[in-house]
């Protein structure tokens, strides 16, 4: 399992790499300025920051690089999930999840999700 643990930014753009499964600098760019404004030399120097860290691979496809993420969407938010765990609740899954649902609204379908989870890990009682 890989043990990079991607900044603010390089999360930001691995958001779009898992979603899309590849993209240019271009396309990248271009998703991240639809939410603020970021020069396209930071997003290309970030992204090849990312290459030379092996959180991203970089292939040739015509005059273009394609990125392709090498870290799997699940383990790194597990990753992630698990040291802020640690960090702001000392361990407790349950602290997170009452501040969690405190002070966010949760839709009925969230909520109903949620309930199933439990259900289940209650061993469908």
């Amino acid at each position: 399992m890989n043990k990079i643990k991607p900044t603010a930014a390089e999360l930001e753009i691995l958001q779009i790499l898992w979603k899309y499964k590849s993209a240019t600098v271009k396309f990248v760019h271009q998703q991240i300025n639809h939410k603020k404004n970021v020069g396209y030399t930071t997003t290309l120097k970030i992204m090849q920051n990312m290459a030379a860290k092996n959180i991203v691979k970089r292939e040739l496809n015509g005059k273009s690089h394609v990125y392709i993420p090498v870290l799997k969407q699940e383990e790194t938010q597990n990753i992630l999930l698990n040291r802020f765990l640690e960090t702001a609740f000392s361990g407790s899954a349950s602290n997170l999840v009452m501040q969690v649902l405190g002070n966010h609204k949760t839709s009925k379908e969230e909520l109903k999700q949620i309930k199933e989870l439990i259900k289940k890990l209650d061993g469908g009682k």
